[in-house]
């Protein structure tokens, strides 16, 4: 029986973003006396491949999945400083099961790239950088705020940044043609700070989403081709198309200028790799895969462009452009049941509606029904096999580099306490009382050896909207369950912009699961920019940076410990730089 806890919606306050331009109100000297005002730290991150005892579960979907092994992701660091703090670190115990979770495969010993390294207490932070790092002209916004908040973050103790390398950036000009320039700048700075870079190959349209403070569109030429062919994106039951990822109903179709969506992420990556060929592995440690709307491997089932959907809207399926159509009819006729396949569901309501006034999703809807089953299963498994096929390629293509891969799954938490889950359904995930949506997800990346980075660390049940029927931490222990059964480590994210102590407390804990020693591989902190730089706010970011280096018990940075600072200041270099931030301190 699946154990759900009371689930409690992201509605927290909306946070102030700006443009890059506008992400660093403070001065370079500024962030260097912020930089001066730590101890100094190191955080050295090395990733484990695992010897898997056992075989992985087979998914049961549309395409023939081939197996491989797991991927466990293991953390080595050095102890930060002490700090004097009050701490406090509740952990969330992993109990959730569900009766999916069958096989349980057991870790055996675990080596850096073929070496043999010890196991120690740490998870390595991570921070976003902002969503415009390179600019349309393909070139660093703002380097010299860049390269400071770059110093500031190193003297924290931060591991590495994570950026976003955009397909309508990189591949904007025209088909095959990449300008990587202002991505190498950023490789080369990070490499020069001793940080770490994880590397999002970002097929979707910024612009639209939670967060999102710029807009980048799909490539040009690509929009050309959906302008002449608009099933090319996905389409919902009133005919509204969404330009923001390309359909994987034609994943195989040579719809691209003679190439498939496939192929054309497949060369994007090769360039990448080729590119940066000297720098993965050593400064690129890690490769998140996009697989979908804002990276994530779902259906943009919750839209919030133009006022589309609002939280907690049950949201729509994603189902009806020609070619999903197409697949969905001969799904139907191969079973016998070809009226099943004229369309999805007609009762299944609009994007702003809860799931009891559908009847689909109410208690005891349709979705619990045979033909609720069928299509629920279809549409996952299209899913499941859109996620293969992408994870399958970047394996090829970078296998051997020393970079690892992740992909990653949304945090929809809300309508987690109803029957049918129904906002995780429009999305593709085929989550509800009865059935487990995510370990077929999990088993998919065990065989691809990929991490599963996973949202929502932060969230707590007590802070959500009791009418949403929101339940994060329950979600959380469900798919952290989901990926230790199936053999691969677990990284998180914060869905939202928090900076307070009860956000970091919570993340702190959820970065430490207690089961069997587990913790979390990474964390990485959304995100860099302005606010993060204010003085309390570093302050709390600090001490949960430093937290996280030793047993996950955040606590706060006293101003007395921020105050001073054994690090040196011979690198600031420019007398009148460093005599600025010494007054500034």
């Amino acid at each position: 029986m699946k154990m759900t806890s009371c689930k409690v919606k992201h509605e927290i306050e909306d946070q102030d973003q700006s443009p890059f331009t506008q992400f660093f109100p403070l001065s370079i000297p500024s962030l260097l006396a912020m930089a001066l005002g730590l101890r100094s730290s190191t955080l050295n991150t090395n990733f484990f491949r695992p010897s898997i005892e056992g075989e992985i579960p087979r998914i049961h979907s549309l395409d023939n999945l081939s197996g491989s092994s797991g991927l466990l992701k293991y953390v080595s660091s050095k102890a930060f400083p002490s700090i004097r703090a009050k701490s406090s670190c509740n952990r969330s115990l992993l109990t959730h099961e569900t009766p999916a979770m069958t096989h349980r495969i057991p870790i055996g010993e675990h080596k850096l790239h073929g070496l043999q390294s010890s196991r120690v207490k740490g998870v390595p932070v991570f921070v976003m950088l902002p969503l415009d790092t390179v600019n349309f002209e393909g070139a660093l916004s703002r380097p010299r705020a860049l390269n400071a908040s770059l110093m500031a973050l190193k003297a924290a103790g931060v591991a590495g940044v994570m950026v976003d390398a955009w397909w309508g950036l990189a591949e904007k000009d025209a088909p095959r043609q990449y300008n990587w320039r202002g991505y190498l700048e950023l490789v080369r700075m990070v490499e020069k700070h001793g940080l770490k870079l994880q590397v999002v190959m970002s097929f979707h349209r910024c612009g639209g989403n939670v967060g999102d403070n710029c807009n980048i569109p799909l490539p040009p030429w690509v929009l050309e081709e959906v302008s002449k062919n608009p099933d090319l994106v996905y389409t919902d039951r009133s005919g509204r198309r969404n330009p923001e990822y390309i359909s994987l109903g034609c994943d195989s179709l040579p719809v691209l200028r003679g190439r498939t969506p496939i192929q054309v992420y497949a060369d994007y990556m090769r360039s990448f790799r080729d590119t940066f060929k000297n720098y993965l592995g050593e400064v690129i440690v890690e490769i998140q895969v996009g697989m979908g709307p804002c990276g994530e491997l779902r259906y943009p089932s919750y839209p919030e462009s133009n006022g589309t959907w609002r939280f907690p809207g049950i949201g729509e399926f994603q189902c009806y452009d020609k070619y999903m159509q197409a697949s969905l009819q001969a799904s139907a006729i191969a079973i016998g049941k070809e009226e099943w396949g004229r369309g999805g569901p007609h009762d299944s309501g609009q994007y702003n509606q809860f799931p009891e006034e559908t009847g689909f999703f109410r208690r005891d809807g349709t979705w619990n029904s045979d033909y609720g089953n069928f299509f629920l299963q279809w549409y996952s498994n299209m899913l499941l096999n859109h996620g293969d096929r992408i994870l399958q390629a970047s394996g090829a293509i970078f296998a051997g580099t020393g970079a690892k891969l992740s992909g990653k799954v949304a945090g929809i938490h809300w309508h987690y306490q109803s029957r049918s889950h129904p906002a995780e359904l429009t999305a593709g995930y085929y989550n509800t009382r009865n059935t487990d949506g995510y370990s077929p997800i999990a088993r998919l990346f065990a065989r691809r050896d990929t991490i599963l980075n996973f949202t929502c660390m932060e969230m707590r049940d007590s802070e959500q909207p009791g009418h949403a029927g929101c339940g994060p931490e329950g979600l959380v222990r469900q798919v952290a369950s989901a990926a230790q059964y199936a053999g691969i480590h677990l990284a998180g994210e914060n869905a939202l912009e928090r900076y307070d102590d009860a956000a970091l407390e919570k993340v702190a804990a959820s970065c430490f699961l207690q089961e069997n020693g587990q913790k979390l591989a990474a964390f990485t902190y959304l995100r860099m920019n302005k606010r993060l730089f204010e003085s309390e706010n570093w302050r709390r970011f600090v001490g949960f940076v430093r937290s996280l280096s030793e047993e996950g018990c955040y606590g706060k940075l006293s101003r007395e410990d921020s105050g001073r600072s054994d690090l040196s200041v011979s690198w600031l270099g420019d007398r009148n730089l460093r005599t600025e931030a010494a007054a500034l301190m």
